[in-house]
């Protein structure tokens, strides 16, 4: 049998994204880019077989693979794609593509490891190599409708997760085996189960899911919640910590399809919360109303940060707001193909929201015995932020 991808982007849907990263190069006075970073090729090419993508300034972009080339044809709608096994002939191949010896070349510096970057400018000496990835990321964070179409299916995914919560979380589960279950489900569902990142050293799987007091145990991940885990090789989410009556039980789980993902949050209870819980999941759900009111393409995004804290703040919650006893400095973050794009609603980050952006808003409160909050993705429109994650947003109390 011949193998054949399900769903492959389509080359009108490549072409676009490949016209908005030349534009942006020739206002940088760049001869064109070398892509290697997998989910950027999957952006640009539709592929992740190991290769060199190099978009001219000018002209049609060529994939030079390197393994395995007849999977890469199969994969990819783009129009020039050659085996190009030996990297080496990599400089006088974007030579002749260009018709003369190129003088600036765009890299992902941002994800490009050291000793990579000393090779690529021993091979293309006497080339500058100029740092793209700002370029390259502000172009992907403007989704196009087809790849909210994508991000919608796997919000579809998600709600079908979160419609199984109550059917296996009990008193007395372990953490750890209450989310095998739900992630056995996702596996049936088509998630693929990596999730990436792109900042150094960011790791998740799924996502976390934790319970009372592990919910406000810190850790190294740069979010709200960390989490004990299982051991220390990995820190954070779910740990053998047992469930018990009046805690809050936080899933927290990013859903992925055909390699786009979405970000969502909820809250559930086997008996009551307390009246500090409570009261915080009240003004977590108002932060999420203002921001959605206010996030219309135009307004800063450090602007919407700075009205989220100020709520918080107003209700007495801002040592808690983000994280306790350390917080994170923002309330929303980029998601797409990758769990940290742009843009991020963020103190200091000036950028404007722009309509199409997909961002994945979760305004949370952590305290010393438990976390509470909520996490959606929307999409900016002309009026505000559209929910992509359409689930019960109140607590979900079992008795």
């Amino acid at each position: 049998m011949i193998y054949q991808p399900q769903r492959v982007t389509p080359r009108a849907e490549l072409e676009s994204r490949t016209i908005r990263l030349q534009e942006a190069m020739r206002n940088h006075d760049l001869d064109g880019a070398i892509i290697i970073q997998n989910a950027d090729l999957f952006y640009f090419a539709g592929t992740i077989q190991r290769s060199h993508l190099f978009i001219p300034t000018e002209g049609e972009p060529v994939l030079l693979v390197k393994k395995n080339y007849v999977r890469a044809t199969r994969e990819s709608k783009l129009k020039y794609i050659r085996d190009s096994p030996n990297v080496k002939e990599m400089s006088a191949t974007v030579e002749a593509l260009l018709g003369h010896k190129p003088k600036r070349i765009g890299f992902e510096l941002d994800v490009i490891p050291a000793n990579l970057l000393f090779f690529y400018q021993k091979l293309l000496a006497g080339v500058q190599i100029v740092d793209i990835s700002g370029l390259i990321r502000q172009v992907r964070g403007v989704k196009s409708p087809y790849e909210i179409d994508l991000i919608r299916e796997a919000a579809q995914l998600n709600f079908q997760m979160f419609s199984h919560v109550k059917e296996f979380l009990h008193e007395g589960i372990p953490e750890i085996e209450f989310a095998s279950k739900l992630e056995a489900l996702y596996r049936q569902g088509g998630h693929q189960c990596f999730i990436r990142m792109r900042g150094f050293n960011a790791e998740i799987v799924y996502g976390h899911l934790m319970s009372g007091w592990n919910l406000a145990v810190p850790s190294f991940f740069d979010g709200p919640t960390g989490g004990s885990g299982l051991n220390p090789s990995f820190p954070q989410g779910s740990g053998y910590k047992i469930i018990i009556r009046d805690e809050p039980v936080m899933v927290d789980y990013v859903g992925v399809k055909d390699g786009y993902m979405v970000d969502q949050a909820r809250i559930f209870c086997i008996g009551k919360l307390k009246p500090h819980l409570t009261k915080a999941y009240a003004v977590a759900a108002e932060i999420q109303a203002a921001v959605k009111e206010m996030s219309k393409p135009g307004v800063c995004c450090a602007d919407v940060y700075e009205a989220a804290v100020q709520i918080a703040h107003r209700n007495g919650l801002r040592d808690h707001f983000m994280g306790y006893p350390e917080s994170v400095a923002f309330i929303a973050h980029g998601i797409g193909i990758e769990l940290d794009e742009l843009p991020v609603m963020a103190r200091g980050y000036q950028a404007p929201l722009q309509e199409g952006m997909v961002l994945a808003l979760e305004p949370k409160f952590v305290f010393p015995d438990g976390a509470v909050g909520l996490e959606n993705t929307l999409v900016v429109t002309p009026q505000g932020l559209e929910n992509l994650t359409v689930f019960d947003e109140s607590v979900g109390f079992l008795p």
